[in-house]
């Protein structure tokens, strides 16, 4: 996805990420939340409340401020607009904010199993997977708790709940998602195989994390 900086083209990508993320088992329905920041930083779209994510038209998403104040776009936004508020108020680098419901990574989270970085593609994007304990949905509880792990990783799990990743565009924080997930299927897999230690190589994690 290349970047883009209008209103319209920002709600044409988040729509495409939805249709491929309900396409992937990644979320379903109306399950999950998507947002964008607006140029100049004070503002982001956020798809709106029940909006099935296969189905977004640009109507379907709200504009607000990262101060929480709604500015334009649907007359209500996704349930959990302070998730995605407070990471843009921590992550001032961060645009985009992917929030789906991936079945592996709740899984192993919820049966206390560490989701492990395995292949070049999890280690790159994904780096490191912080935990965020249950809160109920669109709670402030939630929203700051998730900030607080924002500050240092760019994919966290949201305990028996689902997952946010951030990026500097669309496609960045789309393409952590989908690393995160597939990080998790190849940790259950290698724990069916007896398998509890395979993992990318420590020292060269740690040289992409610093780079």
């Amino acid at each position: 996805m290349k970047p883009v900086h209008t209103l319209e083209g920002l709600c044409e990508q988040l729509a495409e990420v939805g249709r491929l993320a309900v396409e992937r088992g990644l979320v379903l329905a109306s399950g999950g939340n998507l947002s964008a920041r607006l140029p100049g930083g004070d503002e982001f779209v956020i798809t709106g409340a029940g909006t099935w994510l296969d189905r977004l038209e640009t109507a379907d998403f709200t504009v607000m401020t990262v101060a929480g104040e709604r500015t334009g776009g649907a007359a209500k936004p996704s349930s959990e607009w302070k998730l995605h508020q407070r990471s843009y108020q921590v992550r001032p680098d961060v645009n985009c904010v992917v929030h789906l419901h991936p079945q592996h990574a709740v899984l192993l989270d919820a049966v206390g199993e560490e989701i492990r970085l395995i292949t070049l593609d999890h280690a790159y994007y994904v780096r490191s997977v912080g935990t965020v304990p249950y809160h109920p949905n669109g709670s402030d509880e939630l929203a700051d708790a998730s900030a607080e792990q924002a500050r240092r990783h760019d994919c966290m799990v949201l305990s028996h709940h689902g997952c946010s990743s951030l990026g500097a565009d669309i496609g960045m924080a789309f393409r952590r998602a989908m690393n995160l997930e597939e990080a998790a299927v190849a940790t259950y897999r290698a724990l069916t195989l007896g398998n509890a230690t395979a993992a990318f190589p420590a020292s060269e994690l740690a040289a992409l994390q610093h780079a």
